[in-house]
């Protein structure tokens, strides 16, 4: 195998088809070290899932770090206010900081979520469907779970449009890979912008409570320290940008993967009682989230690799879900697939707080989609353009008619 480094896994024509290097790792370097970059990469799917597990494992801390990486951190605003969300944090104050919003977030209260979830579908549909074509991306996509999870923070329906027509998250703040001077720029200026906001939000609702979870929040920054002023307007961003962008992305590989795959299509067309189990296999097939990352909490071994204290890894999902030792014909589409159990959400005490909103959500919105679209046609699902990210994959438009 040729040498590999990060900048020949994380390339545009990969970040395309990032399929055929999964293979070639699993079967030629299924656990990569790149010790001049303090990196190990694993691309099987028992041993990601055995990193993702690990007690051992988490995210970096400041005693982590040399002075010149926190001074770089710390002039990053973008950079810093995603170190102080759960995100990215370690017991005890991961296990506090998701304390305070699990609930909300809990099967039964998403559930009960679903009729709301089908309107907002049908009434996105019912707005855009007289135009016979467009971008579904624009139309349909984004603005679904966008308006979901705007509705259970409790931002206003005034200020909804803003959000639902407002530039979307690149994932690159997340990449292995360094950003660029302009996208750190983006970044910072974005970061900014979100958190006044949500600041002068939680000002209001500290004068005015809802039946929201950011009322419920704000509620929690009173009690004994639970949650800092900065803690509640960055983690609030946070569940704003992770409550929609891998759902956007998940229905828009999913609805690529039926279009590349027409077999499947009229499969689900005929039988829309798979939907359920469909969904599951969009997940594993080509996942809205390709990689996640680790770092060593103390010298370890896990999967017979020996780890010191601050390395770090990155975990790849995709791979993962495409392993043959965990799935049979891995690169086939089967929406009938039973038992699937994709780590596209995952794992271990970072698990996806919102995996079952975001399934719920693509189920309903794919369900009426292939219901009130018969006719739908991607003018071209091979030839995509791709959000340029390694981390968060999803198409940035999908031109179709229907």
């Amino acid at each position: 195998m040729a040498e590999m480094s990060l900048e020949s896994i994380f390339t545009p024509e990969i970040i395309a088809d990032p399929y055929p290097m999964y293979q070639m790792l699993r079967e030629g370097n299924p656990i990569l070290e790149l010790p001049d970059a303090n990196l190990v990469i694993f691309s099987r799917y028992q041993d990601v899932q055995s990193v993702l597990r690990s007690k051992s494992m988490g995210h970096d801390d400041d005693s982590m770090l040399t002075e010149e990486q926190l001074a770089e951190i710390n002039a990053n605003i973008a950079v810093r206010n995603l170190r102080e969300t759960m995100l990215l944090r370690n017991p005890p104050d991961h296990t506090r900081l998701r304390g305070l919003v699990v609930k909300a977030f809990d099967a039964r209260r998403v559930e009960a979520m679903r009729e709301r979830i089908r309107n907002i579908a049908h009434t996105l549909i019912d707005d855009f469907i007289e135009q016979k074509s467009g971008d579904l991306v624009k139309h349909f996509t984004h603005p679904l779970p966008v308006i979901v999870i705007c509705d259970m923070l409790g931002i206003p329906k005034a200020d909804q449009d803003e959000f639902v027509g407002g530039t979307r998250i690149s994932g690159r703040l997340i990449d292995p890979s360094p950003m660029t001077a302009e996208e750190l720029a983006d970044a910072n200026r974005s970061s900014q912008e979100s958190e006044a906001y949500f600041e002068s939000l939680c000002d209001e609702r500290r004068v005015n409570p809802q039946d929201d979870l950011i009322t419920a929040l704000v509620h929690s920054e009173t009690e004994d320290g639970h949650l800092s002023r900065h803690e509640l307007t960055t983690n609030i961003g946070l569940l704003f940008a992770a409550g929609h962008e891998t759902t956007v992305n998940l229905m828009g590989n999913a609805l690529l993967a039926l279009y590349r795959n027409r077999d499947q299509l009229t499969k689900l067309q005929q039988h829309p009682e798979l939907m359920p189990q469909a969904v599951e296999e969009f997940l594993r097939y080509d996942s809205s989230v390709q990689i996640t990352g680790r770092t060593a909490l103390e010298d370890m071994e896990i999967c017979g690799v020996k780890l010191a204290r601050g390395c770090n890894t990155i975990t790849l999902l995709g791979s993962a879900n495409r392993d043959p030792a965990a799935f049979d014909n891995p690169d086939t589409l089967d929406v009938t697939r039973e038992r699937v159990k994709p780590l596209s959400f995952g794992g271990g005490i970072h698990l996806c707080l919102g995996a079952q909103l975001a399934r719920i959500e693509a189920q309903e919105a794919l369900a009426a989609l292939l219901q009130r679209l018969p006719a739908l046609e991607l003018d071209d699902p091979i030839n995509v353009s791709w959000k340029q990210t390694m981390t968060l994959r999803g198409p940035r438009q999908l031109p179709a008619s229907w």
